[in-house]
């Protein structure tokens, strides 16, 4: 049996790094040839030592220029090198858990290249949906937990019979507050997701419940449901990842550990299923299962996401350069938790949509929501 030839990029952040797990799991059945990241020299390397890869990159040119002279192995640098290594390095499944807009072109050119894409860029599809579906959708597994349950259960379903979808959300580490607590959190306090571990900048969105609204948008896309059909519940047990509701009334939920390693590991193995990297769900110490509504009063980034899907066009670009950029500033201790929202929505106010019909169009209003989310913030 032909091994699985797997790219890993941003392997060196929380996804990738489980995503190698996964693979140390299964030598017989994954082979790493190609590994990127952004910026972490010292752990590209060592993940490159331990897989025996040769095909190496970072984004950032002066990391990669440290990289090659500190280990004496050629490591290629800038966003094109990325590209070229999710293009050119012969992968059967290149795996894209860089984080930001960035990984747009990530996605596209893997797509290109012919190979299948794991997508846990949700940006990718945030940014430039069209763009990424129209270059084969049947070629894209999804990474993230809310999307790949979407995924297997819709496996065998007609998409006419779909009536809704369900995606859940554990309510981060604020559910109850008011929304004027929001403004004295700390980035420790915020970090501190109740569930799951994940870098910092997607954990801030789960705080916030951005990274929900960004799940809409990426589930319009992948699966072809308006947004008046996509409903988020706060589900804080995280047991059920999602949920699909069909024409007869029926529903079909995905329930499973709260480990990204499951969902990895499935679109590694797509068709197929391995032995489960995790201990099985242990559903008589749950106990009860929970269900709310979301607060869009003390969560307000939940609410553009959506209106910004509806506009469309450049609307979700913006949404989410404005949204990268206010984070980072939270995560610089430059802004409040509660200014994130407030930034974006100005942001938003101030742009004229126009249709998504290109790279290029698109990179030009991230270029501009990002120059003009830094202005409100010091304004």
């Amino acid at each position: 049996m032909s091994r699985l030839r797997v790219a890993v990029l941003g392997s060196t952040g929380s996804i990738g790094r489980q995503a190698l797990d996964v693979a140390a799991r299964f030598p017989e059945r994954v082979e790493v040839v190609a590994l990127a990241a952004h910026s972490s020299g010292t752990a590209l390397m060592d993940q490159a030592r331990r897989f025996g890869v040769s095909r190496l990159a970072l984004g950032d040119y002066d990391a990669a220029e440290r990289a090659t002279a500190d280990c004496g192995s050629f490591v290629a640098g800038g966003p094109e090198a990325l590209e070229e290594i999710a293009s050119e390095c012969g992968a059967d499944l290149v795996l894209n858990a860089l984080v930001g807009a960035a990984g747009l072109r990530i996605s596209i050119a893997a797509l290109r290249s012919g190979a299948r894409l794991a997508l846990a860029n949700k940006e990718s599809l945030v940014v430039g949906g069209d763009l990424v579906t129209a270059l084969g959708l049947d070629r894209i597994i999804p990474v993230d937990s809310e999307h790949s349950a979407i995924f297997q259960c819709l496996a065998g379903e007609p998409a006419s019979a779909v009536s809704r979808i369900w995606l859940t959300a554990s309510g981060g580490p604020f559910r109850g507050w008011d929304p004027e607590r929001l403004a004295e959190v700390s980035v420790e306090e915020a970090l501190a997701h109740p569930r799951w571990t994940m870098g910092p900048k997607i954990t801030v969105d789960s705080a916030t419940l951005m990274n929900k609204g960004l799940e809409a948008i990426e589930a319009h896309h992948l699966f072809g449901v308006g947004y008046d059909n996509i409903s988020v519940v706060v589900h804080p047990q995280s047991c059920v990842h999602s949920m699909v509701e069909f024409a007869d009334g029926s529903v079909k939920a995905h329930l499973g550990a709260t480990d990204m390693r499951v969902p990895i590991q499935y679109a590694f193995s797509h068709p197929e299923r391995w032995g489960a990297p995790v201990p099985p769900v242990d559903f008589l110490s749950i106990g009860s299962l929970e269900f709310e509504a979301p607060d869009l009063e003390t969560f307000p980034s939940l609410r553009l996401a959506f209106d910004a899907g509806r506009a469309g066009g450049t609307a979700p670009a913006v949404l989410n350069a404005a949204n990268e950029v206010a984070v980072a500033s939270f995560l610089d201790r430059r802004c409040a938790l509660d200014a994130i929202p407030q930034t974006v929505e100005r942001v938003l106010c101030a742009h004229t949509v126009v249709p998504a019909d290109s790279i290029e169009t698109v990179e030009a209003a991230d270029d501009w929501a990002r120059r003009e989310a830094l202005r409100v913030l010091v304004s």
